[in-house]
């Protein structure tokens, strides 16, 4: 045990230390525990490790089941304890069959002293500990984008230099972003483990990295820690469904062992331990995250037709269909101005919001030339359609222009040309009027290594999308994508250099392959007044308000356009399924509930 993890148990025991800084007597609170606990058997104490999520209990160090029950009883609010090297599963959960279940994963092994490093070196990135607070901000943001538990950074920070628990992290070399992250522990270090393992923990990559290969280098980087540290084997636990990490770990050597994992029946693991609706699997990810939302407030899910996102929500005496975030709230009328992206172009003009010069494609070749000589550079888009489909933007030829005309003709009999403003793409999450979620959309880009073509890293970039998002986001190769790469003197057969960047599509939708980056805390108050007055323009209670800014933070912008059925899944960490159902079940929500209790 370490000096400091020392301090910290012999201050939970009741001790009282005047040495101790201001930041670790800010640490003791119910939710932040000392990293290691032990129970009060001398000859066998039990290990519980505090990770900051949850803790970590080595059930091969508790002298009974009950005794391991009982400190999964403990577990605090909001937190995730995992009990593992379970002995004898079957007779465990006997013993609390209401408040533990089996939990769903596979347990890998991988042998260290069989174990050979790569040859290969990371592109791009480079692997190190974690250093700082901003580093644990940085992790907490990629927990939450791939809906982990986070932790509160000091807890990070305070534990950076613990033998114990190791933090690596993969930092961007262009941009010195954190995209990846892990978390090993060493069981010598924790509890004088007699077999000498280690364990991972936590691997998490940023689903907007553009750089293949970040999980696989922080995994090996953390098994070559160990190995040196003279560890025997680096035990991990994957979803036995999760196949894309389960192929990675097999790749490295890892193989599966008799292993198992116990945890506590809570809001954090409903989705291990419940049966969910027929089809449920099939619902995408912007139906699926409302459809959560609703179970665990106790509000009745019938999927209706899973392959439409479709779903009725029922609570009381009241019943509403859905199609992921479009509800019956939503009019007919409302949904036909923002299905024409011209008609919302005129409602959102006349409630005085800025919008960008535009023609009909059909108003001639002379009328055409007129406005891309005015304009220089302009989009392209189908007057009627969604997900980025048929869009091309930036163009200033009229052979391209007719192109892009041809290609969005085949979405819609309606094709609009348009001023293009210079800018990033902002959308905006207003539901009930008020602003939600505000999150910068970026066109998809990947990172040369020197040696693979730009058709290789699309598809590199394509698969690691389409994972990040339930399969709803890749990059397509077409006209578009070409004409992008033919901007910057590339084509598909291409090798860019290592570590040059090239964007590889001009659109930022999701849905070809764009990132989304959260700024609600950043948006200047002029953006958020226009997306809530362009909501009540139209009348409609929930909505996606696109516009191009110079800077989140600036308030120059030009509307662009609104979708009735914004992707509510989108937006970590903003609360958009929560205020969704709020709107749809007033009464549901924990403000209601309180009052009720009170």
């Amino acid at each position: 045990m370490s000096r400091k993890e020392d301090v910290g148990t012999r201050n939970r025991q009741g001790r009282s230390d005047k040495a101790l800084g201001h930041r670790l007597k800010r640490l003791r609170t119910e939710t932040m525990k000392p990293a290691i606990t032990h129970g009060e058997s001398d000859e066998q104490p039990s290990v519980a490790l505090e990770l900051g999520w949850g803790r970590l209990l080595f059930a091969q160090t508790f002298e009974s089941n009950e005794a391991i029950v009982k400190a999964l009883n403990e577990e605090g609010p909001a937190r995730r304890d995992i009990a593992f090297y379970i002995r004898d599963p079957h007779v465990l959960l006997s013993l609390a069959p209401q408040e533990l279940f089996l939990d769903p994963s596979h347990t890998y092994r991988l042998d260290l002293a069989t174990y050979r490093s790569s040859r290969r070196r990371s592109q791009g990135f480079f692997i190190r500990r974690l250093t700082s607070e901003a580093d644990a901000e940085a992790v907490n943001a990629i927990y939450q984008s791939r809906s982990m538990v986070t932790v509160r950074p000091d807890f990070f920070w305070t534990n950076r230099d613990s033998r114990a628990i190791v933090y690596l992290v993969a930092e961007d070399d262009a941009t010195g972003d954190i995209v990846g992250t892990v978390t090993g522990i060493d069981h010598r270090r924790v509890f004088h483990d007699p077999e000498n393992g280690s364990s991972l923990w936590c691997l998490a990559v940023d689903p907007r990295c553009a750089h293949p290969g970040v999980g696989e280098m922080l995994v090996r980087r953390l098994a070559e820690h160990f190995k040196a540290r003279g560890a025997s084997f680096m035990d991990l636990s994957v979803m036995h469904d999760n196949e894309h990490a389960i192929r990675l770990y097999e790749k490295l050597g890892f193989h599966r062992v008799p292993v198992f994992a116990v945890k506590r029946k809570n809001p954090i693991n409903e989705k291990l331990f419940t049966h969910p609706p027929a089809e449920y699997d099939r619902l995408n990810p912007y139906a699926r995250i409302i459809v959560d939302e609703a179970h665990r407030r106790g509000v009745a899910v019938d999927i209706t037709d899973a392959e439409g996102g479709f779903f009725r929500l029922s609570f009381g005496g009241r019943s509403i269909h859905c199609r992921e975030s479009l509800s019956e709230l939503t009019s007919a009328v409302a949904m036909s101005i923002c299905d024409d992206k011209a008609v919302t172009r005129r409602v959102v003009e006349r409630a005085g919001l800025k919008v960008p010069e535009q023609i009909d494609a059909s108003s001639g070749a002379q009328a055409i030339e007129a406005f891309v000589k005015k304009h220089r550079r302009v989009v392209v888009k189908p007057a009627r359609g969604e997900q980025g489909r048929g869009v091309a933007v930036g163009l200033e030829s009229l052979a391209d222009i007719e192109d892009a005309i041809e290609a969005a003709a085949a979405i819609s009999s309606r094709v609009l040309l348009e001023e293009c403003f210079e800018g990033e793409d902002l959308r905006l999450v207003v539901i009930d009027h008020r602003l939600v979620a505000a999150a910068v959309r970026r066109a998809p880009r990947i990172v040369g290594d020197g040696m693979s073509s730009v058709e290789r890293l699309i598809g590199h970039l394509s698969r690691r999308r389409s994972a990040a998002t339930g399969g709803e986001s890749i990059v397509p190769v077409d006209e578009e994508t070409r004409r992008c790469l033919a901007g910057q003197d590339l084509r598909l057969d291409s090798v860019p250099g290592e570590g040059e960047e090239v964007i590889v599509r001009k659109t930022a939708n999701l849905h070809t392959g764009g990132s989304i980056h959260d700024v609600t805390e950043q948006v200047h108050p002029a953006l958020v007044d226009a997306a809530c007055r362009a909501a009540r323009a139209i009348d409609i209670p929930v909505v996606g308000i696109d516009l191009m800014v110079r800077s989140p933070n600036r308030p120059e912008y030009v509307f662009i356009e609104a979708n009735e059925r914004p992707g509510l899944a989108n937006h970590e960490p903003q609360p958009t399924a929560e205020r969704f159902v709020d709107l749809l079940f007033p009464r549901t929500g924990l403000k209601s509930a309180t009052q009720a209790l009170g």
